[in-house]
């Protein structure tokens, strides 16, 4: 008897068999992605398409170039050993004249700003002096306007800044600079102030996931081995800090934590403290530590529960039984198998933790606060928006090998366990 192939069976429209299955495979395909692409086009949108906003914005430097731009061409025939000529002055005179009338010289000068201090000042002046600069020899009437302009650190700057792409914005970020000859150098002592920061945010939020962990483990450790009543009175006290303002919650560890506050008031009632020596929790590392552990703690219950909850009691029954104390049979059997809660968990603080500023802006004062708060001070305050997307990729950049670090070292555990 011959065997009869995929191709000979025909369905009832006369279709080969196997070319309706593959049919099929791609209708339910093509159903699949539709019924995700709505999520796939919000996390484009709201996602990819700003991180690629904000990489491009560390590195994008179009303003000497768009609105000086005679100047811009007439500084790459400069060879950079000595003041320029006539003509570079010339091209000067005009683009400021430009500038002024169009009223976007401005943007030229906080640009030239952000690299070397009063850099505003000069452009601003002497685009309001150059309506006054009709003829030649423009480079003695540019050195009547301001002495810098005959200073060649001004010059080079102006070409450096000229290129529409720049690195200046992560030398800054790291707390380095170019000089006037465009070398990288550190800068003065007393602005160097990221690096500091950078080490503060990430020493401070493992500190905060260590905390988180401590307190959190017991609690979840309750809620998965109480019984079902009790266990559900317990999980809505730990979601009611969802229920409450984030603000709500810091301003009231303010009132409690502050020098005349409540814990201080019940300290010095209690005759712990005197009244002259009250604590400072508050506006320092201390008051950051404690109102985001506070804030981020059920974040870390929740994926230790969730883990908890589905080890079986009678592992740890079966270890008694044969002998092991209890806190061997924890430590061998149970602790073990909560090893992915506790990796999940931390690393779902520890990402929350370091990207926070408004905790630490209200409560965390000189010492406490991350440099997620200089991200937001320079896109709200100075708009330096390309230090704040540089310092903001450079953060990215830290977690994202952290968190490959982290794959790595629960990779080669498993494979041990295993």
């Amino acid at each position: 008897m011959q065997e009869t192939s995929a191709n000979d069976i025909k369905t009832a429209d006369g279709v080969s068999l196997r070319v309706s299955q593959q049919r099929s495979i791609r209708r339910n395909k093509i159903k699949a992605f539709l019924l995700v692409a709505p999520l796939l086009a919000f996390l484009l949108v709201a996602f990819v398409l700003p991180i690629f906003d904000m990489l491009q914005r560390s590195v994008e430097n179009p303003e000497v170039a768009t609105y000086m731009p005679q100047t811009t061409a007439a500084l790459e025939s400069w060879d950079g050993n000595e003041l320029p000529n006539e003509e570079i002055y010339a091209a000067l005179v005009s683009d400021l004249q430009i500038g002024a009338e169009a009223r976007n010289i401005g943007k030229v000068a906080s640009r030239l700003n952000y690299e070397k201090s009063g850099m505003r000042s000069l452009i601003m002046k002497s685009a309001r002096k150059s309506k006054r600069i009709t003829e030649g020899p423009y480079k003695d009437a540019m050195a009547k306007v301001d002495k810098r302009w005959m200073d060649i650190g001004t010059w080079k700057l102006i070409e450096r800044e000229s290129s529409p792409y720049t690195l200046s914005y992560y030398l800054n970020a790291v707390d380095l600079r170019y000089d006037d000859n465009g070398d990288i150098v550190a800068q003065p002592e007393y602005l160097q102030i990221y690096t500091s920061l950078f080490w503060r945010t990430l020493y401070m939020s493992m500190a905060i996931t260590f905390l988180c962990l401590l307190l959190g483990y017991p609690v979840a450790y309750l809620l998965a081995n109480l019984p079902a009543k009790k266990a559900n009175m317990l999980m809505i006290l730990v979601l009611l800090p969802f229920w409450t303002s984030l603000l709500v919650r810091t301003a009231t560890w303010i009132a409690i934590l502050q020098q005349q506050g409540v814990l201080n008031d019940l300290m010095v009632g209690a005759g712990v403290l005197d009244d002259d020596n009250r604590i400072q929790m508050i506006y320092n590392q201390t008051g950051t530590l404690i109102a985001m552990t506070h804030i981020l703690l059920p974040f870390m219950i929740l994926p230790l529960y969730s883990v908890m909850k589905t080890i079986s009691p009678s592992y740890v029954r079966a270890a008694r039984s044969m002998g092991a104390p209890q806190a061997l049979a924890f430590r061998r059997i149970y602790f073990p198998q909560t090893l992915p809660g506790i990796g999940a968990g931390s690393i779902l603080v520890f990402i929350l933790s370091i990207g926070y500023y408004i905790t630490p802006a209200l409560v965390g004062g000189q010492t406490g606060t991350f440099i997620t708060n200089f991200i937001a001070y320079h896109m709200q305050t100075s708009l330096n928006w390309g230090l704040a997307a540089a310092i903001a990729s450079i953060l990215l950049v830290v977690v994202m090998v952290l968190y490959w670090l982290y794959n790595r070292l629960v990779g080669v555990d498993n494979v041990k366990l295993g």
